[in-house]
């Protein structure tokens, strides 16, 4: 567990954004990201309850105490890798997905609940950015001749894959 006061010491903060007349410009990232004291002071919040709603709370079933205790303890791989061992396209998730882990969280019955999606989306991007994240190569080969072939495959019941390749 991270820190046990954790959730009585620091408040829900949450990165700040590009104002509309800035982002209607392009179609870059327009959430500023956290800096490295923040989201460990958001990873504190978690108080690593003994029955974690935020499981059930999570469609994907992503283990957020478990990879929030590694954010507060600054093990990027460790968290990178308990993150991807849920969820296969966190770069998407963190982005896209309405948290309901959020509302599932216990401490949101009575603070702000713990930014859980914010920090899954500094969790993606740090290992990005530190190279942890690699491309699974396919097995199989076609004619064309290509430097790379990404292949990553939902572990959900429709098994859908996506595959990115280019010359």
């Amino acid at each position: 567990m991270g820190k046990p006061t954790g959730f009585k010491e620091f408040t829900r903060e949450l990165p700040s954004k590009l104002p509309a007349t800035e982002r209607k410009k392009n179609y870059k990232e327009f959430v500023d990201l956290l800096p490295d004291q923040k989201l460990n002071e958001q990873s504190a919040r978690c108080m690593n309850c003994g029955v974690p709603f935020c499981h059930n709370g999570c469609p994907l079933g992503n283990i957020i105490p478990e990879f929030n205790d590694a954010v507060y303890r600054k093990e990027w791989k460790d968290a990178y890798e308990i993150l991807i061992s849920t969820n296969n396209f966190p770069e998407f998730t963190g982005r896209i997905c309405p948290a309901p882990c959020e509302s599932a969280c216990v401490l949101g019955i009575n603070q702000p609940a713990v930014a859980i999606e914010e920090i899954e989306k500094h969790i993606i991007e740090i290992a990005f950015e530190k190279g942890f994240v690699a491309a699974a190569q396919t097995n199989t080969k076609n004619r064309k001749k290509s430097s790379s072939h990404w292949i990553r495959t939902c572990r959900f019941s429709h098994c859908c894959t996506i595959k990115l390749c280019w010359t």
